[in-house]
């Protein structure tokens, strides 16, 4: 089922950009020169708060309900609308998997995971949830 976070929206205008906050998820927020632009940054913005929020092993707040929201002083004079949450991203259901690879490339791929400790499908893992951080 696909979560929906309620956004609080601060109106931009030629000299500042449209800001966009996600109260349930502290510190995830947008901005941008149009609200396309901001509403597409603010999608961005809550995939990688609950991505990192799930590699730390915190809980992901439930999505509050809009009238809450638009009921906090905080956000008075905002306007408001929910930005839809892919429930894939909340999924951190062990799925099997199948790959090809070159033989020469799956003996060091074990070597690197046996000098890491990891097993073959952990080093993957690994190496796919640090390479954001590398990118960064």
């Amino acid at each position: 089922m696909t979560a929906r976070y309620p956004i609080a929206i601060e109106q931009g205008s030629e000299r500042t950009a449209f800001g966009i906050v996600v109260p349930d998820l502290p510190g995830c927020f947008s901005a941008g020169d149009t609200l396309d632009d901001a509403m597409m940054g603010v999608e961005e913005a809550v995939a990688a708060w609950i991505d990192a929020a799930l590699d730390a092993g915190d809980t992901i707040p439930a999505p509050s309900s809009l009238g809450i929201i638009q009921a906090d002083a905080t956000y008075s004079g905002w306007t408001f609308a929910v930005v839809s949450v892919d429930p894939g991203l909340l999924d951190d259901t062990i799925e099997r998997v199948n790959i090809t690879l070159p033989r020469r490339v799956l003996k060091r791929l074990d070597a690197l995971a046996r000098a890491a400790g990891e097993s073959r499908s952990g080093y993957i893992a690994q190496l796919t949830l640090e390479e954001p951080r590398r990118i960064a």
